[in-house]
């Protein structure tokens, strides 16, 4: 359920660019739930480790993303999608 939250979220917020990276933290995050279930139903060390990692992984893009987009704020004055798009280049 989660998972297609966040489809829909890429999906029909794509004016938004923080809208978008929150549905794409969305889509991570239920993917670990998933891991999660099934390395408690295993019981294997390994994929705690792995787990542990995608958390890690989603933290760092999600603080880059972000950062990216202060600095682009401050650039441009704004972050809406169509104006980053036209300023290819």
């Amino acid at each position: 359920m989660l998972f297609l939250i966040g489809l829909f979220g890429l999906f029909l917020h794509r004016k938004n660019i923080i809208i978008l990276l929150l549905a794409l933290e969305l889509l991570f995050l239920s993917i670990n739930l998933n891991i999660v279930n099934i390395v408690v139903l295993f019981d294997n060390l390994l994929g705690y480790i792995y787990v542990l990692s995608i958390l890690t992984i989603a933290a760092a893009e999600v603080a880059i993303g972000l950062a990216l987009l202060v600095l682009f704020y401050r650039i441009r004055g704004g972050i809406v999608l169509d104006f980053i798009s036209l300023s290819k280049g």
